[in-house]
């Protein structure tokens, strides 16, 4: 009887997740430590919690030894069937719907240059695609890395899964790290590439937008984006539909459930299917710091790119329009436009940049999307 149950407990023993994990790989221990830290960034830093918290769960359940939660677990286990939609490309567009529910793009229609301002910031994308493939990485991965530099989760998860579905964990983890921290990479580029005087600027109030303007902007911005950039079509289409159900006043409930239950059904399946990506494997490997380095390279350029047209604009408009409002080109909505405000404010007590950022950052949700559109096309 003592041996039958030393031999249970032996047995018991070596089918535990400790044992199975340090014979197979024990590297899984350091992802999951890697989870933990995310998890603390997420709850008690704040750093993009809505979508960090899941994915770093969704990480820290891939790498428990024997637990076959992994997306491409073979078995079909619960989060490979989740990473269908991600796989399938249904949960980016149906974000990009719920986005498009909770937009106005008002600032954006008061002043259509806001348009150019979140298409200059979209360089630091092309910018670093191009310097990916000379660094090695092949075309659709140089796409998947530059896309980072859209500063916009969904659309840099859309692209990796057509272009380079192996580094997805890393380049999703990677975009909304720098997402969270656009309050502390924004801030400096600014004020290096601005004088005092200009970040002083006082912007005149922003025009009434009628109720027609913004039925028919998001029909107009549907139709000529998709003939241009046909790949577009899934991300630009949703995003339009969703402010078409808010601008139109007639399907109030439809909105609603866009802008709430749908995109957090959505966010909590996505975050955590993309996150089991992220196995050690697949995550602790030069290529990873590769993409954390480029990314943040994508994400600077990009503001760099929209607060030097800023200062064209600066320039051009005899200094009525303040370059600052360029950084919020990014699609990291509404911090980036925060940010402006705060960089702005920091310079003159009395100025309120807000709502004038607010045209660039909603921009740079339609550049980050066609910006994706072009890649897919060229990565091909």
């Amino acid at each position: 009887m003592f041996e039958k149950l030393m031999i249970t407990l032996t047995d018991m023993a070596g089918s535990s997740g400790l044992i199975l994990g340090l014979k197979e790989n024990p590297w899984q221990f350091v992802m999951i430590l890697v989870s933990c830290f995310l998890i603390y960034l997420a709850v008690v830093k704040k750093y993009e919690p809505l979508l960090l918290l899941p994915i770093s769960f969704g990480m820290m359940l891939a790498n428990l030894p024997g637990g076959g939660l992994s997306s491409h677990d073979p078995n079909g286990g619960l989060i490979s069937l989740l990473y269908q939609g991600v796989k399938t490309g249904l949960f980016p567009p149906l974000i990009f719907l719920g986005i498009g529910a909770m937009t106005d793009f008002g600032p954006l229609l008061a002043n259509p240059y806001s348009l150019l301002l979140g298409a200059a910031a979209q360089i630091g994308i092309f910018i670093t695609y191009i310097g990916a493939i000379f660094l090695g990485f092949t075309t659709p991965e140089a796409g998947s890395i530059g896309i980072i530099g859209g500063a916009d989760g969904p659309t840099a998860i859309f692209v990796a899964t057509r272009l380079a579905p192996h580094l997805l964990g890393s380049i999703a983890i990677a975009a909304y790290s720098y997402m969270a921290l656009v309050p502390l990479i924004q801030p400096p580029i600014m004020k290096a590439l601005t004088t005092r005087k200009e970040r002083e600027t006082v912007m005149s109030q922003l025009r009434e937008v009628s109720r027609t303007e913004r039925v028919v902007f998001p029909v107009v911005v549907t139709i000529v984006t998709s003939l241009l950039v046909p790949s577009a079509a899934p991300l630009i289409g949703m995003l339009m539909l969703g402010n078409l159900l808010r601008e139109s006043g007639v399907v109030e409930r439809l909105s609603k459930t866009a802008q709430n239950e749908l995109i957090n059904i959505v966010t909590i399946f996505l975050g955590v299917s993309v996150g089991a990506t992220a196995s050690a494997d697949a995550f602790l490997n030069p290529k990873t710091l590769g993409i954390l380095v480029l990314g943040l390279a994508a994400f600077s350029i990009g503001t760099a790119g929209g607060v030097l047209l800023g200062k064209l604009m600066y320039l051009l408009t005899g200094g009525k329009v303040n370059p600052l409002i360029g950084s919020a080109g990014v699609s990291a909505v509404p911090m980036a436009a925060r940010v402006s405000q705060k960089v702005g404010q920091q310079a003159n007590p009395s100025n309120y940049l807000l709502m004038h950022a607010m045209g660039p950052n909603v921009a740079g949700v339609i550049g980050s999307a066609v910006a994706a559109g072009v890649l897919l096309s060229l990565c091909k």
